[in-house]
């Protein structure tokens, strides 16, 4: 093999690695975005993580029970997302043409909802996850969606888990 050839061969194997370290940062940066903006069970500053992931338009409504923040995506799709006095988020709704990405709205608790839909999913039908932390109802079809999520142990004393829509 002459210089030539050795100079070739020392830089594609430079490249593939190259290639693969950044193959590597971004699986990284894409399993570990979603914990970033994790909003259910998270504190009350993820909310603008995720208005700004779909860039919504936000509405505050504060109350004694609990804050509302009500973001409107472009898509018109609302988000409804509660947060209690101690400033967690309890509650998450969405209503609209398109579904919300509930990897981001759910958070740490994603798993739980995919873990419970491979068990027990008819297809298109109702959606009704029921665990002891976590609870997801959700429903609808082309253009029209709807649902929310909740976290009965952090419900703050006088808000109803109805309340969530």
């Amino acid at each position: 093999m002459n210089t030539f050839e050795s100079m070739v061969s020392t830089t594609t194997v430079d490249i593939r690695l190259f290639v693969l370290a950044m193959a590597e940062v971004a699986l990284i940066t894409l399993t570990t975005s979603a914990s970033v903006h994790a909003s259910l069970g998270g504190i009350e500053t993820t909310i603008e993580a995720d208005r700004l992931a779909i860039d919504a338009t936000q509405r505050t409504q504060r109350t004694p029970r609990f804050t509302l923040h009500e973001l409107q995506a472009p898509s018109g799709t609302t988000i409804r997302e509660y947060v209690s006095p101690a400033g967690t988020v309890f509650g998450v709704a969405w209503q609209g043409p398109f579904m919300p990405d509930l990897r981001q709205l759910l958070g740490a608790h994603f798993d739980e909802y995919v873990a419970a839909m491979e068990t027990s999913r008819i297809r298109r039908s109702p959606v009704l996850v029921q665990l002891p932390g976590f609870v997801l109802q959700s429903s609808g079809h082309m253009r029209a969606f709807a649902g929310s999520a909740y976290l009965p142990q952090a419900l703050p004393p006088d808000v109803a888990a109805e309340e969530i829509r």
